[in-house]
């Protein structure tokens, strides 16, 4: 049975209706190579990394695949600084850090740059052309939007509600991912403070569907062939998976994240903004249960709040405490296969045909 996928008027083409999520600091070239080869969108999450990082990961994953490639970034608004509110951070913090042997830094920083305001990124994408460039928490300004769609990319950009997938194809997005509540990782709202409808997948997946003329891809909690199935029964044109592909070998995942995946702790996701200062789903760990009971408001902005988050992880570790990592998964995390990316990509080509026999 063949799976082609045809997207934005044949400037996309896919032989395996498979998007790897685009995991900043999981996904490797050699992650996103793989699912390319195998006829599927490979992904590369670069919104946490330097136009010239970029640049390499680009350059290295197409020295590994000649099929198509999708660089994601980051679009959200650039943090509101609040002295008062981070400073009463880091001092709720001190206890975390002195417990490890650690003091909390004087101050936090704003540590990524959104697509917003890099014109460095821009710069990379109308130079290097890659076939796809998908955004997350939002949109960039409609001239950058404009800019890339002269260049011939494909735009792609997450959505968890209608009204957010309304105003995605309003603005010239070619496919709208529908970003589930099941989904690991940071929700995509556009605005974090505003009310989350929480969607899941499978509804928010059907209302886009209808509502939109524009392609939609199925994301969140689908980790096999019969999740992708579902998807595309739903009117997907295709599914995205992240969580599926961070056992292999070829993710940036460290031992400790890894060893989580695969334990009973897969069964335990959370969504909890301490971690970054945006909603994020994670593997319940020591950060996720410190953070329970915290309020929205006292949290700093992102990404400021993960300058502090990433700074207690460090020094967590050095006293061989990893529970502060940023283990992000999603809710069919139990589901997870630890195989080879070429494999397991294989699998789920081969489980999908099955599924759809």
């Amino acid at each position: 049975m063949s799976h082609r996928v045809t997207l934005a008027g044949g400037r996309l083409e896919l032989t395996l209706p498979i998007v790897l999520s685009p995991m900043a600091g999981v996904s490797t070239p050699a992650l996103a190579a793989a699912v390319s080869n195998a006829g599927g969108l490979g992904s590369l999450g670069v919104g946490a990394s330097s136009a010239q990082a970029a640049a390499q990961a680009l350059a290295d994953t197409r020295a590994l695949t000649k099929g198509p490639v999708n660089l994601n970034v980051f679009c959200h608004q650039p943090a509101r600084r609040d002295d008062a509110v981070e400073q009463a951070w880091l001092a709720r913090l001190a206890a975390e850090f002195r417990r490890y042997g650690g003091e909390p830094p004087q101050a936090v920083a704003e540590i990524y740059r959104s697509f917003v305001a890099d014109d460095d990124m821009l710069a990379l994408f109308l130079r290097e052309r890659p076939e796809v460039v998908s955004f997350h928490f939002g949109l960039p300004p409609s001239d950058r939007i404009a800019a890339l769609k002269q260049a011939g990319i494909v735009l792609l950009a997450s959505a968890t509600s209608v009204s957010e997938a309304r105003a995605l194809e309003a603005a010239g997005i070619d496919v709208v991912v529908a970003q589930g509540y099941e989904a690991g990782g940071h929700r995509g709202v556009f605005d974090p403070d505003m009310s989350d409808e929480r969607l899941g997948t499978l509804a928010l997946t059907r209302l886009l569907v209808r509502e939109l003329s524009v392609p939609v891809i199925a994301a969140g909690g689908i980790m096999d062939g019969a999740g992708i199935a579902a998807a595309l029964a739903l009117g997907a044109a295709a599914a995205q998976l992240g969580t599926a592909f961070i056992g292999c070998p070829e993710s940036q995942a460290d031992r400790h994240y890894r060893a989580a995946l695969a334990s009973s702790s897969a069964y335990h996701t959370v969504v909890t903004r301490v971690i970054s200062g945006r909603p994020a789903r994670c593997l319940a760990n020591r950060f996720t249960a410190w953070g329970a009971d915290v309020a929205a408001m006292d949290v700093p902005a992102y990404p400021v709040t993960y300058d502090a988050g990433k700074a207690l992880h460090a020094a967590a570790k050095l006293a061989d405490e990893w529970g502060f990592g940023a283990w992000w998964a999603g809710q069919g995390a139990p589901l997870s296969r630890a195989l080879p990316a070429p494999e397991l990509t294989g699998i789920l080509a081969a489980e999908l045909r099955k599924a759809r026999s």
